[in-house]
């Protein structure tokens, strides 16, 4: 899979469109073939441990219910719509399509959503608050997208936020292959034409509220931030109900230097590597043993877990440190070179690894992550 952009270059649609304004990509994917088929999807839908939705309207109200699912018959032919979250956790080939976005940071990423629609179905006017690369799969659908602006929201349906009625800057029917980008904030509805799929490709950030609270968190799970406010150079107050400049400026100084770079690295990278959704990951232990994995990379690829994010941060990756699946760890020094052979790649062979496979630690490491599922062996 190769994303064709044309003339449009990776760096001109950072510069021009990436949260500036939304934009229709024909033929983005040349012979795009849908990643899973309809009736796949649905037994995802049926797993308890998977995020799906489905979303309609019964006598002109709309409806949302959420999974698992057994039974679609009593919906009909038309005017529905299933979606699952988090595809790339549960179909490896969705990371075909991620690693075509890959211009963009990991951390930014969230998860491939599916959508499957029958003709008339949607979710209703809405708003996100991410970047999306909608990618049209088989089947037809028209999307309307509107302005910025002051728009109004409310509640359709308890589980469905939907916006009030927009006029439309892009009114544009997406056919197999064809790609439409939305930063945050634009007013979008979309609506099938035909029985179709289509795969969203998402990037999020926390808000700042989220971020603080989550931080708050960190700081009390730590016992971390815990030195008082000292004053010993207070000058004489005849105001006893005034802080004044300096004592504000006192607060304002003990807080900053709380957010030190090392304390925000760490707790951005624990935060940032958590996965918001299941992850398919064994029960137990699986059992091998560092000569089963030196054995089985002469012939396999170890291919990291879908969902599963490791990330670092040049602040501390000279020091051995790295985050992974909301865990941080510790490599020795000597180990400092592996850290983007294992965070920038998907997949993992001899040869890439080849200058570690020596090490003692590095190899009982990754046997552990093997035994705890986070990369899995696969043919080449």
């Amino acid at each position: 899979m190769q994303l064709e952009l044309g003339e449009l270059t990776p760096e001109i649609f950072l510069k021009d469109y990436w949260q500036k304004k939304p934009l229709v990509i024909r033929q983005g994917f040349r012979n795009f073939s849908d990643l899973l088929s309809p009736e796949e999807m649905a037994g995802l839908a049926c797993d308890e441990m998977v995020e799906s939705r489905r979303i309609y309207k019964s006598e002109g109200e709309w409806q949302a219910e959420f999974g698992p699912f057994d039974s679609y018959e009593h919906l009909g032919e038309s005017d529905w719509t299933l979606v699952v979250q988090a595809l790339n956790n549960w179909l490896p080939d969705a990371e075909k399509l991620i690693q075509c976005f890959d211009f963009i940071p990991r951390w930014r990423f969230d998860d491939v959503m599916v959508s499957y629609a029958t003709p008339g179905g949607g979710v209703g006017p809405h708003i996100d608050l991410y970047d999306v690369f909608i990618c049209q799969g088989s089947g037809r659908r028209r999307w309307r997208v509107g302005d910025r602006g002051p728009h109004k929201q409310f509640a359709a349906h308890p589980a469905l936020l939907h916006t009030e009625a927009f006029d439309p800057i892009i009114d544009v029917e997406l056919l197999p292959g064809d790609i439409l980008y939305l930063p945050p904030g634009y007013p979008h509805d979309g609506v099938t034409l035909e029985a179709s799929m289509s795969f969203s490709v998402g990037y999020r950030t926390a808000s700042a509220k989220d971020m603080v609270s989550a931080l708050a968190d960190h700081l009390i799970d730590n016992e971390l931030a815990c030195e008082q406010i000292e004053d010993p150079d207070r000058a004489l107050s005849d105001q006893s109900g005034r802080v004044d400049a300096t004592d504000l400026a006192r607060i304002k100084t003990q807080l900053l230097n709380t957010l030190d770079e090392q304390l925000i690295s760490e707790f951005s990278g624990r935060y940032l590597t958590s996965s918001k959704c299941e992850l398919d990951l064994p029960e137990e232990n699986l059992g091998f043993h560092a000569v089963d994995v030196i054995d089985m990379l002469k012939e396999q690829v170890l291919t990291r877990l879908g969902g599963l994010k490791a990330l670092y941060f040049d602040a501390s990756v000279k020091q051995g440190v790295f985050y992974i699946n909301g865990e941080q760890v510790s490599l020795p020094r000597e180990l400092v070179a592996v850290i983007p052979a294992l965070c920038d790649n998907q997949f993992l062979s001899e040869n890439s690894l080849a200058e570690w496979l020596s090490n003692e630690v590095f190899v009982g490491q990754l046997t552990e992550w093997v035994n705890r599922g986070f990369w899995y062996f696969e043919e080449v």
